[in-house]
Formats: C-alpha cells, sequence, structure tokens
C-alpha cells in the first residue's frame, strides 16, 4: 500500500498527509472517501493503537502495510516547517516572504499582527521557529508573537528585574538601529554610545538605518531619499528616537543598548574593511569621510 494519498488536498511531500479532528471511527470513513483502502475493522485495530492525531503527520519514508499506517497516524510525529527571521529583518518583508513561501494571505497575517502585537514591528524576535504544516495565518502570528514576548518579558526582568513594556520597548528601539548600523557584534556597544551621547546633547541621531523601516528593509538610503521621507523614521529631520523598532532584533544588539560603551563617540562613517570609524570631533569625521572617499 503507498504512502501517497490525497486527503482533503494535495499532500506537500511523499510522507505527509493531513488528517481531521475526530474519533477511530471518523478518520476511517474520511480515509475511506479520500480512497484509501480501509474499512470498519480497522477501526478497532486504529483504537487498539490509542487516540488518532489531527492535522499534518509525518509518516516517515517508503511503502507501509495497513497496521503500520494506523499504528502511526496514533503515533507518529506532527509535520513541521522551519520559519527563519534573521536579525534586523522587518516585519513586512519577513510576511512577504512567509506569504511567497507557504501561500499565506499577506492582509491576514497583517490584521493578525495588528490583533496580537503591542507594536508594528521589532516584536518578533529573530529565530528559527518550527511550526506545524498547515498552520492558519492567525495561529502562526499568535506563536511567533506570543513566543517573543514571552522572551521579551523574562529578558527585561534578567536585566532590570521587572517588566516595563514603554520602557523595554524603547531598549529594542535602540537595538533595532543599532542591528541596522553595526558592522558586526563587537561594534554594537560603540554604536549604542553614539547614539546615547548624541541623545543626551539633543543632536539628531542622522542615522540611514532608521529609514531602513518596513519596505525600505533593503532599499539604500540616499540624499534625494532623506529629503523626502517625512516620516519619524527620518532621524536626519527628527530629534530622538523613531516611534517603534526597525525591525527584529538580536540579543547582542539588546544587550548593547542596555550597557553601551561609555565613550565620546558622536560620529561613524563605514570604512574601506566594513568597520566603521567612530570620532568625536565632526572636524575628525570629516577627515574619516575623505580618507574612505579615497
Amino acid at each position: 500500500m503507498s504512502l501517497v494519498y490525497y486527503l482533503n488536498r494535495p499532500v506537500l511531500s511523499n510522507r505527509v498527509i493531513h488528517l481531521p479532528a475526530g474519533s477511530g471511527g471518523t478518520i476511517i470513513a474520511y480515509l475511506k472517501r479520500s480512497g484509501v483502502d480501509v474499512n470498519a475493522l480497522d477501526g478497532w485495530l486504529l483504537r487498539f493503537f490509542g487516540y488518532p492525531q489531527k492535522g499534518w503527520i509525518d509518516m516517515g519514508s517508503g511503502r507501509l502495510k495497513k497496521g503500520d499506517f494506523l499504528y502511526r497516524i496514533t503515533h507518529a510525529k506532527a509535520a513541521l516547517e522551519s520559519v527563519t527571521l534573521i536579525p534586523g529583518e522587518t516585519r513586512e518583508i519577513f510576511f512577504e516572504q512567509l506569504s511567497k513561501r507557504f501561500g499565506y494571505d499577506p492582509k491576514r497575517l497583517k490584521e493578525a499582527y495588528e490583533r496580537y502585537a503591542p507594536y508594528p514591528d521589532g516584536v518578533m524576535f529573530p529565530d528559527t521557529y518550527h511550526v506545524p504544516m498547515g498552520i492558519g495565518e492567525a495561529h502562526l502570528v499568535y506563536y511567533l508573537v506570543n513566543r517573543s514576548m514571552t522572551r521579551h518579558r523574562r529578558l527585561a526582568e534578567k536585566f532590570f528585574g521587572k517588566y516595563d513594556p514603554k520602557q523595554w520597548f524603547r531598549y529594542v528601539t535602540i537595538a533595532s538601529i543599532i542591528q541596522k548600523e553595526a558592522a558586526d557584534e563587537k561594534e554594537m556597544p560603540l554604536v549604542a554610545s553614539v547614539i546615547y551621547n548624541r541623545l543626551k546633547k539633543g543632536m539628531p541621531l542622522q542615522m540611514d538605518g532608521a529609514l531602513n523601516y518596513g519596505r525600505f528593509s533593503h532599499i539604500k538610503v540616499t540624499a534625494g531619499r532623506i529629503r523626502r521621507d517625512t516620516s519619524l523614521f527620518n532621524t536626519y529631520k527628527h530629534k530622538g528616537l523613531p516611534p517603534w523598532p526597525v525591525g527584529s532584533v538580536s540579543l547582542a544588539a539588546i544587550k548593547a543598548a542596555v550597557k553601551p560603551a561609555r565613550t565620546d563617540y558622536l560620529y561613524f562613517v563605514k570604512g574601506k574593511n566594513g568597520r566603521h570609524v567612530f570620532t568625536k570631533r565632526y572636524s575628525d569625521h570629516l577627515k574619516a569621510v575623505r580618507s574612505v572617499n579615497k
């Protein structure tokens, strides 16, 4: 008996099937309607093995005898898909990727996110998530947001002994800019020090990373873009921090935001080796810029 069946909708691989919720008799009837060679006596055997699972089930590879097939219906593991959110990526781009890969409705993903998440971005932690195949948009987003919010709370309690959402997500907002700006984790505390030094002096942050929000995640920031963008994410025009995080943040970026390096740096520019040159005075910054341009 072949492992490949047509159950409700086409299976995604030759080892995965989909089962509805129900008793053993319900499952047997469902399998029979779907073209699987089962009968009422198989219902008794299924009851002997245990209670049938529901959803997408990973049945393993190869051909199975009927007894093995019914046993796995009650004991096989759920079929999971891996979904990876990389550090610095925006919620909008991540949802576009989910829609293209799994066929999710972008509008439903957005509506579910707005229902469950406290901020438009920066809530979901970069990580590889393992989710059941066939899970709907609302359940998927709830899982991603709920797991991330639990981690936010635990980290806040670890760093500060309490979870104050407004205070915590201010740090997450700073961390999201650090994530976009720093060349690597070693630079993160230095970038953080520049942010805090500029905020303390009342200077605009003037950081390109803040403009890589939403759909602009991978778009190079140009002088024209800086002139045209009137949002609060344009830290060339507006002082202070953006209204919420500009993307997902790693633990290293959060640590840098909470514990920045102690420096007098106010400027930095990316050098020819990809790392940044940090300076205290504007005149030195201009020299660094000229050196890079050469």
